[in-house]
């Protein structure tokens, strides 16, 4: 991650043109590779040592519904404000390369972050619960890039409008997922000593 957080955004961003956007990628993708390997080691760290333990850690369906409103929420608005935009019913136009730029790797590892999450519900891991943590707080980071970015292209004054209420959207929604893991942490907390209990009982 530290390369994505320290590269003075000179030395990457050029331009509006195609080698900016894939050293933008490229940087994300050292993210990614980095939240991978974290969540694999945290997910072998949270199984049973003992193989004859199965590991079943389900996400509540209520989590899995509201997660994916947040995220497809979060695709779909610029996507629609990119429509209306090259359609001419917002003005003035933001070219595409300029778009892809700004929220192209938004976009991109939001997709990662939605194929990782399904993943993590399907086979059951543990990791479920920190999954969107992960991804979220570096995907402020990343709209925060984004708006000096746009600084630097002279943006259109709506797309950057745009990005400041992603900002604060992904804020409210990375809040709210830092109580569930409080919630969640908690919760098995009670339970586990409530079995203990049980159990001595």
């Amino acid at each position: 991650m530290v390369p994505t957080l320290w590269i003075p955004l000179s030395s990457i961003f050029l331009g509006p043109n195609i080698a900016s956007l894939l050293s933008l990628v490229g940087l994300d993708c050292i993210f990614n590779l980095g939240a991978t390997l974290f969540l694999l080691m945290a997910d072998s760290c949270a199984r049973p040592k003992q193989p004859s333990q199965a590991c079943k850690s389900k996400a509540p369906f209520s989590y899995q519904f509201w997660n994916m409103v947040a995220t497809v929420t979060g695709c779909i608005f610029p996507l629609i404000l990119l429509y209306g935009s090259q359609k001419g019913f917002i003005q003035p136009q933001l070219s595409f390369i300029s778009f892809a730029i700004l929220l192209g790797p938004y976009l991109l590892l939001l997709s990662v972050q939605i194929l990782t999450e399904m993943l993590t519900w399907h086979w059951q891991s543990p990791v479920w619960l920190v999954t969107p943590v992960v991804y979220e707080a570096y995907r402020v980071l990343q709209l925060m890039r984004g708006l000096k970015i746009g600084a630097e292209l002279s943006a259109r004054a709506w797309i950057m409008h745009t990005i400041r209420g992603l900002v604060s959207w992904w804020v409210l929604i990375l809040g709210i997922q830092l109580m569930r893991v409080a919630w969640f942490a908690g919760f098995t907390t009670r339970a586990s000593q409530q079995q203990s209990a049980a159990a001595d009982g």
